[in-house]
This record gives C-alpha cells, structure tokens and sequence, in this order.
C-alpha cells in the first residue's frame, strides 16, 4: 500500500453532477482524490487504502453493503475509517435504517446540504489528519510488535544459551565430582551471607553419616576432633579470617567409633569491602597415606638402626680386639713391666678412640651433654685458627672471610670447635689428587631466612648466623649427596673414615636449634654451610676450650665426705676405689631416694657426685636441685655420657651444675673435684 494512496479521499456520489463538484473542490487545496463510480468500486478503493471517504447519503441507501460491512469488520485494532457522509436536509428525523447504517460506519462526520466549498474542504483536511495519526499508531504498534518478536527471539536464544551452559555447569559439576570421588576427596562450601552449606555426598561418609542426614557446623565439626588434635583444628579455624586459607590436618572419630586421618583445605571469598562471602575447599581421608608413610618410616628406622648397629659393632670391635688382647697378654706376663705398661697405653688409647666414637653418636643423635653460652662465633674462630692451619696442612691455603658485624649465637664452644675442625678436614681429604688449587675457605655471615628457605629444615623462618666452609675439590656425586649426613656413611676409602663426622656435625647444629646444609658440583668442590639462630642475648666473655692446665693432683682434706650416687655396680665400685685412692670418705648409694635420706640426715656431707641417668623417677639434675633445697651449701658434681630424655638436663646452663663426662681417668675426677669444693669451675 503506498503513501499516495493513503492519503486520498475517495468520492461516491453517482447522481447528478456531486461528484464532479466535489471533485474540483478538492483539487482547489491540493487533495488527492479518486471518483468511485459505485459502491463495489468504491469498496475496492477503500481495500486498496485511503484516508477518507466523501460519501452521498442516498448513494448508501442505494447501493448492496455487504462488502463494505465486511471490510469495516476487519479492520486492524488501530484503524477506525473517518467516513464523511454528505446528507439531504430533512424536517424530521432520519429514519432508523438511515440512522443504523451511519451507526454501522462509525467513525462519521455527517454536513447537510447545501454546504460551501469551504466548509467541505475543511472537514476532509480534518479527516486526513485523523487518519494520519492512526498510521502513526500503526507504526508504533508495528514497531512494538516488531520489538516484542526481536525480545521473543532474544529470549528464546536466552533461554537455548542458559539450557547449554546449565548443562555444560552440570558436565563440568559431574566431572569434577567424578575426579573428586576417584581423588578420594569431598567438596564443600559455606556461604557467610545466608548460611547455606553444600557438600558432596562423600563428605557425610568419611565422618561415617549417610544420606544427608547431619547438620555440620564448627561444632559440631570440632565434636569429631580427637581431643589431642583440637587445639591444632581450632588454631586453623581461627587463622581463617586472617589468612583467607583453611588447611588443617587432624584426626576425627567418626560416628561409628572408627579413628581416621583427615585434611582440610579451604579458600575464603570476600567482597570488594574486604567481607568473607564464602568459604569452600575439599575434604581428604588421609588414613590410608598414613598408614603407608608409618610402614614406610619405621622400614627407613630399621634400615638406618641396622646400618647403625652394623657400623658401631665394626668400630668397636676393633677397638676390643685392642683392649682384650692387650689385657689378655698382660694377664698371662705380668711380671713383665715395660711390655705391660706398652700393652696398656695401647689399651687406652683404643678406650679413648671409644669415647669419641661414643660421642659423636651421643652428638648425632642429640644425647650428648652441652654447655651453651652466648658468644660471637667470630672470636672462637679466630682463636682456634692455629688448630684449624695444623689440621688443613701447609700445602692447602685456608682462607677466614669473617662479617666483623657478626651476631651472637648460643651454642657450646667445645662442639662449635669439633663441628668447625671435622668439615675442614673433610675439605682437606677432598683436596687430596683433585688436581684444582688447594684452598679453604671459612666463612661466617649474618642472613636472613624466609619461610621458603626452612621450609623443610625443621626450624622457623627469621636472622640466623651462617658458618660455612668451602673447599676446591673433588665435590661429592648427585647421588650420594642426600646420604652425607647419615651415620656410618662415607664417601672415604675403607680405613680413612668412620662415617659419623657430618653426623656429629648434623646432631650438633640440631641441638643448638638450626640445621646443616651441604651443597656440591663433581670437579668444582663442597660448601658445608652450619645455621645457628641469633641470639638476643649479648655475647658474653668466651670461655676457653682446649685442654685443662696442669694441675697438682688434689687428694682430700681430713675428713671431706662424698655422696656418691651410681646405680650401675662396676662403675660404682671403680668410682669408690677411685675416691678412696683420693682420699676421700665415702657414702655409697644407688638411686636418688636412698641420697635423699642422707642429705636428710646429718651425717657430713661435703660434695655430692650423682649420676645423671639413674632409675626410680628422679635423675641427677632433679637431685641436685632438691640437695640444694635441704642443703643449700652443698657442693654438686655430675657424671654422664648420655641423656635420656631431652628435657631432663641435655643442656646444663651457665654452669651451675658441673658435669664430667664419662668415661673419667681418675685424674680428671681428682681435677673436678678440686675445681668443684675449691669453688673454681670445673
């Protein structure tokens, strides 16, 4: 329908000259106008489009408006036709069917006749305008259908794009499910907003629920906690908020009694004001792992207890052989003196290399007894610096490169020295045929450690001392560099090496709360680094050493009194013949409880020399401490070569229990005793 032809006026007035002069009336203003010679014709026109008609009242009354009836029925909803009906002036009303059929037309404006050219002109302009603003509806209304089909279809393809992407979200939900439950693993979430949790059905099963059925929340969660672990469990809860992570690994008792492992790892979600808006993570059934890395661990303890037992039965077998034969021949010749006396010196010299081997056991496995002080590992360095030039030999240039703002570290001197002296002269082996120039270098500067540093070191992150010695040699294998720190290990040849220097130098390092750490390159040479943590404490005088001065053998005043305690029988009746040949009165007893009744009493007592390591609930230092309670003015000297329990006297701080090693010659007894009753340090 074009635009032309909705903008005319059609003209039905087929008697006399009415249509020709209405006709030139509209052409007057410009209108377009379309004569109709009858009504089918006209109704034709009107089909074909129009914007109003001029219409004869007798040409209605006599034409058949069927048609017409139809075509005003189907008109859109926008559409109501403006008709304008040219009527015959009358005296009286129009008849009903008159009056029916300008009801039928509806949209009517009726003129009588005679009307003026001007009067007619302005009624069809009125029309045309109304007709106008019906397309324009018309557009709207096309236009809003047209944007309805367009959001129908937007929607449908919605609707098509959330159906595959739901789907796609339940594929990604069913195979992340899948991997979880072949994982082993259970999901779960918690949202902070409105409370709801969501888990996976796994979940229920590993605290032994089924279907759903409980209600979870940190307590009731902590409720399955095993006591032991439920401090660990609430620290990890409470560390949520400042650290946005949940990993947590605990044991818990399920419902039907049953003790498992499990571990939790979580992530928090927070808005953009910082607020947590969901926490949600997975959940493992550790147990099995457990059980396996527990079979795995005590199969690593039996290995090393039998490559342990193994070394330590080689070395002191050779040593016996040397004391039991010694002894053996001394036993059949008496009578031959220098041959004794050779014999003998040979038989002290294997016990003396049995002590050492003894304590560099006790050092490896943190049991050895310790002295720590605070002090600046600088000058204990430098004044053992002859000693180290000595053991390096003089064709190896050693080389001290020393931080002089160096910090204070608690350590014992004596093993700092043994530590420091067994690396450069495995440096010193090292260089020997390496074909590289022979240089040492000793090290010490302060550094700071982060917790990627000691993540597997068994220490916190924080400033610490390191002390490292580096030498140009031959450098150690890829594949034995793991196994340096084991004992009875060695990369020597038979005869060269026991295997328990690193060892001793690793149980060292432990002991004064840092860690050892080797790295090497074949051809290049091996830096042994030793960490110590700084200490807060100033550093205070260090104390010497090296071997004690001569001294005169002290034997004792009239009358001075021991109480011995010993509760292994020969090293008893060695100590009393050792005391007597001093000296010295004697008091025998065999346990702690039996040296109490004494001190109770008020027999006179001047020292009392106690075993660390005794039986019967009370060891050496937990002794001393109570004889100094009843008698505050006792003097006290100690005697061990192994601790027991690590928080019963491993260390003896700032010297105020004195202690002698064993095994003790009876001169070294005789010099303890004369430090300890003179009131000088032993």
């Amino acid at each position: 329908m074009s635009g032309s032809s909705e903008e005319r006026a059609l003209i039905l007035a087929p008697r006399g000259r009415d249509a020709a002069v209405i006709e030139q009336v509209l052409a007057r203003s410009g209108i377009d106008k379309a004569v109709c010679a009858d009504a089918a014709e006209w109704v034709t026109c009107l089909r074909a489009g129009a914007g109003t008609a001029i219409v004869t009242e007798e040409a209605l009354a006599d034409a058949d408006l069927a048609e017409l009836s139809r075509w005003l029925d189907a008109q859109a909803p926008w559409s109501d036709f403006p008709f304008i009906v040219l009527a015959t002036r009358q005296a009286g009303p129009r008849t009903r069917n008159a009056a029916e059929l300008l009801k039928r037309l509806g949209n009517v404006v009726l003129l009588e006749r005679p009307i003026n050219a001007e009067t007619l002109t302005s009624a069809v302009l009125s029309s045309l305008r109304a007709r106008r603003r019906q397309y324009q509806a018309r557009e709207h209304l096309l236009e809003r259908e047209r944007a309805q089909d367009q959001l129908r279809l937007a929607n449908e393809e919605l609707e098509q794009r959330v159906a595959a992407r739901t789907r796609e979200v339940e594929a990604a939900h069913e195979t992340l499910a899948f991997a979880l439950d072949a994982a082993g693993m259970s999901s779960w979430d918690f949202d902070a907003v409105t409370g709801l949790q969501r888990r996976s059905p796994r979940f229920d099963a590993v605290f032994g629920y089924e279907g759903g059925e409980q209600a979870w929340d940190r307590k009731t969660f902590l409720s399955h906690v095993l006591d032991e672990d439920r401090g660990i469990a609430e620290e990890a809860f409470a560390g949520i908020i400042e650290t946005s992570r949940l990993d947590l690994e605990c044991r818990i008792r399920r419902a039907d009694g049953a003790v498992r492992w499990i571990a939790m790892r979580g992530r928090v979600k927070r808005d953009e004001a910082g607020r947590p808006l969901r926490v949600a993570g997975i959940l493992m059934d550790r147990t099995e792992q457990h059980v396996t890395e527990e079979a795995l661990r005590q199969a690593q303890k039996m290995e090393a207890i039998g490559q342990l037992t193994g070394g330590v039965a080689h070395d002191f077998n050779n040593l016996l052989t040397v004391i039991v034969g010694g002894l053996d021949m001394m036993l059949r010749r008496p009578e031959q003196a220098d041959r004794v006396k050779r014999l003998a010196e040979a038989a002290m010299g294997a016990a003396r290399r049995g002590e050492q081997l003894t304590q560099q056991l006790l050092a490896f496995s943190r049991r050895q007894m310790l002295r720590p002080q605070t002090l600046n590992p600088n000058r204990l360095l430098l004044d053992f610096r002859p000693l180290a030039e000595r053991a390096a030999t003089g064709s190896v240039e050693l080389i001290f490169d020393l931080d002089p703002a160096l910090d204070p570290i608690r350590i014992d001197p004596a093993q700092f020295e043994a530590a420091v002296l067994n690396l450069i002269v495995n440096a010193r082996d090292a260089l020997e045929g390496s074909g590289a120039p022979a240089r040492i270098a000793v090290t010490s500067r302060n550094v700071r450690l982060g917790t990627a540093a000691v993540a597997d070191k068994g220490v916190p992150p924080g400033p610490y001392v390191m002390v490292s010695v580096t030498d140009t040699g031959s450098g150690i294998p890829a594949d034995k560099l793991q196994r340096v720190f084991e004992p009875f290990f060695t990369t020597k040849e038979v005869g060269k090496g026991t295997g328990l220097g690193l060892s001793q130098v690793y149980g060292f390092t432990r002991s004064a709360k840092g860690f050892a750490q080797i790295e090497s390159e074949p051809e290049k040479g091996t830096t042994v680094s030793l960490y110590f943590p700084r200490s807060t404490d100033p550093a205070g005088e260090e104390i010497g050493t090296g071997p004690v001065g001569a001294i005169p053998l002290r034997r004792a005043g009239e009358g001075e009194t021991v109480l011995l305690v010993e509760d292994d029988e020969q090293v008893l009746g060695m100590a009393v013949e050792s005391l007597e040949e001093l000296s010295y009165r004697v008091i025998l007893t065999r346990n702690a409880s039996e040296a109490l009744e004494y001190l109770r009493g008020v027999e006179r007592i001047d020292i009392l020399f106690s075993d660390v390591v005794m039986p019967g609930g009370m060891n050496g230092s937990q002794l001393a401490v109570e004889a100094r309670r009843i008698r505050p003015d006792i003097k006290i000297l100690l005697t061990s070569g192994y601790v027991a329990n690590l928080d019963d006297g491993q260390v003896i701080g700032e010297g105020e229990l004195p202690v002698l090693n064993k095994p003790y010659r009876r001169d070294e007894l005789a010099r303890s005793l004369r430090s300890v009753l003179g009131g000088e340090r032993a």
